[in-house]
């Protein structure tokens, strides 16, 4: 199953804003704790995280009885289901009942983890104990959980975006493959619609940013955008594959048949999480999705043949095909823990050992977040899960960029994305400047 509060962009964004006050208010004065105490003595940690579902915690619980065996003289006591508010809340004030471990689905708040003080950063525990994280760890991954060069946190398994399309669909269309680039989407989603009155019975594609993980975000990914210059100055209006990316998803939208049309279909879909989720049913014979689907698909036993594939491509960036959008789950050390060289142990040995990152990535269907547990053979060998591996490998697939603000700047992005994929915005290049101009001046507020 999947971890909800990860792939819930709502849910997700309206935990950002709250955190993002929670965060602020706390970093004045975050309570310290320290690095001084002697790992091999007894000790309970206290583990905080976000995983509910059974076999979530199943796999967390066995993660941790597999530690406590290598190291007997520390104990465990894990916490589940907490939400970053709650985590957060907790860090402020500090005291005998704060985690000494925490975790996070929310990879856009790193940067305020990191200049709040409130993580502390883990390259003093990894010089020490000889853990050369360029050689562990993938560049991306590394790239989300540190913020102006302070590592903060680590990566504890990964999330991978591609595509899954019927291939049964696809066999009745008469196409032979998943396409690759913007033009062949069009072409093919545009073969794979079929039309039902003045509604669908399937739609090739749904382009909308509402639906499910149609976040722009993770679309705008395919484009290989920066959001920020050098100087962390917006640079959206500078960037040709912004205004590029929102004419593509507008003329992809009206090549299906308008806005109006899709969002009326799309309020037909069921939740995502259900045996109603469009693709599940047929509505959608192709649709963007995390590696955990396929699990999900196989319980639900889907009476169709189904693939998956990488996300296409702008057309002049046909090169870069088997990119994609990369999250995950982070982990790291409380500031306000007094034992954090026990509390290293742990988030290293959750994070790199590489027999234990393997193990949990099959028990939750999740992408493992180390270079050796990438290729490792003991990781599961559907070739459906593989895909994403490789989108996870490839040197060009993107995270979004930490900000001091967390997904501040991705909120704003979201609002113009609706706005543009609705009509209401005519220029882009205006609005883009003034997109632009918006996420600078809360960057500025976050700094004051």
């Amino acid at each position: 199953m999947p971890r909800t509060r990860t792939h819930r962009a709502p849910a997700v964004l309206a935990a950002v804003l709250a955190t993002t006050g929670l965060l602020l208010a706390g970093c004045a004065n975050p309570s310290t704790g320290s690095a001084n105490d002697d790992p091999t003595k007894p000790v309970t940690l206290k583990f905080w995280h976000g995983w509910a579902e059974k076999n979530e915690v199943k796999a967390i619980n066995d993660s941790i009885d597999r530690f406590e065996e290598l190291h007997p003289n520390i104990k465990v006591k894990a916490t589940g289901n907490v939400t970053d508010v709650t985590m957060n809340q907790a860090l402020r004030a500090g005291g005998g009942k704060a985690p000494d471990v925490v975790s996070s689905f929310t990879t856009n708040n790193v940067g305020q983890y990191c200049s709040s003080g409130m993580w502390v950063d883990l390259d003093p525990f990894m010089k020490k104990t000889g853990l050369d994280k360029n050689k562990v760890f993938p560049k991306t991954l590394l790239d989300y959980t540190q913020f102006e060069g302070e590592q903060c946190a680590l990566p504890l398994l990964a999330d991978a975006f591609g595509m899954y399309y019927n291939k049964d669909a696809f066999k009745k269309a008469g196409i032979e493959r998943p396409p690759r680039t913007m033009s062949e989407l069009k072409r093919t989603a545009v073969k794979l619609t079929q039309r039902k009155g003045d509604s669908y019975q399937q739609l090739g594609f749904m382009p909308n940013f509402r639906l499910y993980q149609n976040s722009p975000d993770r679309m705008f990914a395919q484009w290989g955008p920066r959001y920020f210059d050098e100087d962390g100055k917006a640079r959206l209006a500078d960037e040709p594959a912004a205004k590029d990316f929102f004419t593509t998803q507008r003329d992809l939208i009206k090549a299906l048949g308008g806005y109006g049309a899709l969002e009326k279909f799309r309020t037909t879909f069921g939740d995502e999480m259900s045996s109603q989720n469009a693709f599940l049913t047929g509505k959608l014979a192709m649709h963007m999705d995390g590696e955990w689907r396929g699990l999900m698909l196989n319980d639900a036993k889907a009476d169709f043949e189904w693939g998956t594939a990488p996300m296409p491509v702008p057309d002049d960036q046909a090169d870069t095909y088997g990119r994609g959008y990369l999250t995950g789950t982070v982990a790291g050390i409380a500031h306000s823990s007094k034992h954090q060289n026990a509390a290293w142990e742990l988030v290293r040995f959750l994070t790199a050992d590489t027999d234990q990152v393997v193990a949990f990535a099959n028990a939750i269907h999740n992408v493992p977040s180390t270079k050796a547990a990438l290729a490792s053979p003991k990781l599961d060998a559907d070739p459906t899960f593989r895909t994403f591996l490789g989108i996870a490998q490839h040197p060009d697939s993107v995270a979004l960029p930490p900000s001091i603000n967390g997904g501040q700047y991705v909120l704003a992005l979201q609002d113009f994305a609706y706005d543009a994929e609705s009509g209401k915005i005519d220029d882009f290049d205006k609005g883009l400047r003034k997109l632009d101009d918006q996420i600078d001046a809360d960057t500025l507020q976050a700094q004051n």
